[in-house]
């Protein structure tokens, strides 16, 4: 019988149980997942499982590394967010907040763009530290993701986006997520995206400030490859900033959004 075992093809005789290919592959192993579960030592194996054995505390080579981070996907994640790449532009609240989730998935390659520095009122919200004010976010935020899973190929820029830039940044991306601030940055990226790459989708925000309901923060289709995670109202303005609680919950759409597209989950609702 032929399964999966920390991401490696592995054999194992059928009717055997988890306890079974503990015993024969990593007795010490005190975390048994099965296709992405915690599962007890008793459960059956079948062709085709994904298995991941773990010892607690114990420090993985950096072969066993990739595979055990993404022990809790769901089977066939890994693979398709491995071979991917998700462009990034803005890196504030929104896009360092997806930033994080999609390294925590295993996507293979991020680009990430940004003209700021990370200064004392973006740690409110925003994926920094208090000992990285005043370097450029791109670099900061690439650094974050390396201590968050070094599998992951960060490509940094220090970069205002503009309609002429665009191509050589985005090019090769799977999924562009858009995190600026301001309206008229939002408006010339879509306008341009769509232009250039009609087939490669956009997901934007737009509506993410206050302490509103969180159920007010979804997701609107808003043309072919063209989806705005938010409420579509509530803008940052005096008396309505941004905080992490609500600007964290759209971050997050942001990349499950991005995901679902990645592994052409396009079904409704969004």
């Amino acid at each position: 019988m032929n399964i999966l075992l920390n991401e490696q093809p592995y054999t194992i005789h059928r009717g055997a149980t988890l306890g079974d290919l503990r015993r024969q592959a990593k007795p010490d192993a005190d975390i048994l997942i099965l296709n992405g579960a915690l599962a007890d030592a008793t459960c059956p194996l079948h062709d085709g499982d994904h298995v991941v054995l773990i010892t607690r505390g114990q420090q993985p080579s950096p072969e066993e590394l990739d595979a055990l981070l993404t022990a809790r996907h769901t089977p066939g994640v890994h693979a398709v967010m491995k071979r991917s790449c998700v462009g990034i532009a803005g890196l504030g609240g929104l896009g360092s907040t997806a930033a994080v989730a999609l390294a925590r998935m295993g996507v293979g390659r991020l680009i990430l763009v940004d003209f700021d520095v990370v200064e004392p009122s973006n740690l409110n919200r925003q994926q920094y530290f208090v000992c990285q004010i005043g370097q450029p976010k791109a670099l900061a935020l690439a650094e974050t993701l390396a201590r968050i899973n070094p599998c992951v190929h960060c490509e940094s820029h220090v970069a205002t986006i503009t309609p002429e830039n665009l191509p050589a940044l985005f090019s090769t991306v799977n999924v562009l997520i858009e995190a600026f601030d301001r309206a008229d940055q939002k408006a010339m990226l879509a306008t341009y995206w769509q232009r250039l790459f009609p087939a490669v989708p956009l997901v934007m925000a737009s509506g993410v400030a206050g302490i509103g309901p969180a159920t007010t923060v979804s997701v609107h289709q808003c043309g072919r490859n063209l989806y705005v995670v938010g409420d579509m109202e509530s803008a940052a303005q005096p008396g309505r900033g941004l905080m992490a609680p609500r600007v964290g919950i759209a971050a997050h759409i942001q990349a499950t959004m991005a995901v679902r597209l990645l592994l052409g989950d396009t079904s409704l609702p969004w």
